[in-house]
């Protein structure tokens, strides 16, 4: 029987002693932009095909190792007083490492206090930070490419603007958009390469705006590929708290508003309207999340861990949850006492049974580990809460003005009888946001 060409070169490629030199670069040679001519080559004799593989073998990896390296500036690290802001970055410069790995990421900060640096020049070496004007303005003049990070809206829109000005082609990767800020920028958004909204709700409003030049499509928030660890910390912290690992739940709240004023009172003057809401709904809410904590304790016999996602949570860990528990549910509760950083939240996130929170940035963490998290939303916490449903976790975000605590409570208590299936459902959520991450930065030239 008369072998097909393809057949053919099937066997020219099974050459008996050939070396792994050799093969690989027949196989670089076929992955280059020269196999036009692969059927032909089929019919050359083994020495001729062998030639002609290492001429364009060597060829190619001599011109990659000639080629300079993309240099990316990333526009990231809002802020370090909330957990969430602080993964934004290294989620990024996760991704960048995986489906870029020859670029030079340089990051323009807003912040990177609190020990933040140190933690990303121990996941990521090589690195570079922009802190002073100097160096920004290296930066931006030497960079190929400028990269708005994953956030609230376009909060580096100023650095977005001179990099335009500068005549550098930019992208927008994973925010979230209100309708104003899709009009007042539009003239910014029209100019960028990409425009990746992490939610669908902005996505589609961009798209409405009728905007064009730019890719528009679904990025969901660079926190889905966050790995950052930091192993010994959450150890010790498991140890102190009594927390066997993979056998407790954590708990996170939040106020509908977060006060900034209480944050940065020297330059956030109160907002008396939002203080009223924050009064009106605080116990309201919480005795919905409290609900679900006690049906945990009681129906799943394990324990939970109370913690923050931004500073000024932290005492309300206890006076809005565990002070408001009934007894027999206290003893399996215990709360932080303090506010933690992303690397050790991240590895504590790591080792739960599952997550709940009122804090969208703590579940993203529990998903990027595979742990079951479930959202509850409230409706001053913009669009960005439509990613959960984006990525196919409807079963796990509850809208909390049409939600009952004990609809939470059935939602969790089903997590934990079932682990295993809810660990799977988890990895999905995450392997949808990881492929949709990546079609996000190879979108980069």
């Amino acid at each position: 029987m008369q072998r097909s060409p393809r057949s053919r070169l099937g066997c020219i490629l099974d050459i008996t002693g050939a070396g792994s030199l050799i093969r690989s670069l027949v196989r670089r040679f076929l992955a280059s932009p020269v196999n036009d001519g692969i059927i032909h080559l089929a019919f050359m004799n083994r020495r001729t095909f062998i030639k002609a593989s290492l001429a364009a073998g060597i060829g190619a990896t001599l011109h990659a190792q000639h080629r300079p390296p993309t240099r990316i500036l990333l526009r990231s690290s809002w802020q370090t007083v909330n957990i969430g802001d602080i993964a934004h970055t290294p989620g990024m410069l996760a991704l960048l490492e995986k489906h870029r790995p020859e670029a030079e990421v340089t990051l323009w900060p807003n912040s990177v206090d609190r020990g933040v640096e140190e933690i990303l020049r121990a996941r990521f070496p090589r690195l570079r930070i922009a802190k002073t004007k100097a160096e920004q303005e290296t930066a931006l003049a030497k960079c190929d490419f400028f990269l708005h990070g994953s956030g609230p809206g376009l909060v580096g829109r100023r650095e977005l603007k001179l990099a335009q000005k500068a005549g550098k082609p930019y992208g927008i990767g994973g925010i979230t958009m209100t309708d104003a800020e899709i009009k007042d920028q539009r003239e910014l958004l029209s100019g960028a390469r990409f425009v990746f909204l992490r939610d669908t709700d902005s996505m589609r409003a961009v798209q409405a705006s009728g905007i064009t030049g730019p890719k528009i499509d679904f990025g969901p928030d660079a926190t889905f590929a966050i790995d950052l660890r930091d192993e010994t910390a959450a150890k010790a912290l498991l140890k102190a708290h009594r927390m066997e690992p993979g056998a407790f739940l954590c708990a996170i709240p939040r106020l509908r508003w977060t006060p900034y004023w209480e944050i940065h009172p020297g330059s956030t003057p109160p907002n008396p309207e939002r203080i009223k809401v924050n009064e009106e709904f605080a116990e309201r809410d919480h005795a919905k999340l409290r609900e679900g904590i006690i049906a945990w304790v009681r129906e799943t016999k394990m324990r939970v861990l109370l913690t923050p996602e931004m500073t000024y949570q932290v005492p309300l860990l206890r006076t809005l949850v565990f002070d408001r528990l009934p007894n027999d549910v206290k003893p399996s509760v215990t709360f932080l006492d303090r506010y933690w950083l992303t690397a050790e939240a991240c590895s504590v996130y790591a080792q739960a049974a599952a997550i709940v929170s009122l804090e969208q940035h703590s579940p993203i963490m529990g998903i990027a580990a595979g742990v079951p998290s479930v959202l509850v939303r409230q409706p001053t916490d913009t669009r960005k809460g439509r990613m959960w449903y984006d990525l196919g976790m409807g079963d796990w975000v509850f809208e909390i003005d049409q939600t009952t605590g004990a609809q939470i409570a059935a939602r969790l208590t089903q997590i934990g009888r079932d682990l295993p299936a809810a660990r799977a459902a988890a990895a999905t959520a995450r392997a949808y946001a990881h492929k949709r991450m990546a079609a996000m930065i190879a979108a980069i030239p």
